[in-house]
């Protein structure tokens, strides 16, 4: 796993030991869209792992369509903040990672419904 680009936001506290909603951050995260592609990232299958903590921090996984993706700076640190404006998240990192490599069977069926990919 290569770490290529860690972003971190800080925000307000929640209660101790309440670790973020998962369908909250799936729904920011279902927010950001790749701009080549009319389809969310949470629904092409690009995030890989997020990991809730009890201190609010929230930590994500994600790869790429393809290593030289346009857009390569851009979506991590969109999902970074989409994520850190959920309620309850006080630190929210960002960790794309290339094992195991992104291929069209990771979609969902809404996206490729949406890509007419069947």
């Amino acid at each position: 796993m290569t770490d290529i680009s860690t972003q971190e936001d800080i925000v307000s506290s929640p209660a101790e030991g309440t670790a973020p909603d998962q369908e909250a951050v799936i729904a920011a995260i279902a927010t950001v869209y790749d701009p080549e592609i009319p389809v969310n990232i949470y629904e092409l299958g690009l995030i890989y792992a997020i990991d809730l903590h009890d201190d609010g921090r929230v930590h994500v996984e994600m790869t790429l369509t393809a290593p030289n993706c346009p857009s390569a700076q851009e979506l991590p640190e969109m999902v970074r903040d989409a994520i850190s404006h959920v309620p309850g998240v006080t630190q929210a990192t960002v960790e794309i990672v290339w094992d195991p490599p992104w291929d069209m069977s990771r979609m969902s069926d809404d996206a490729r419904l949406a890509l007419n990919m069947f």
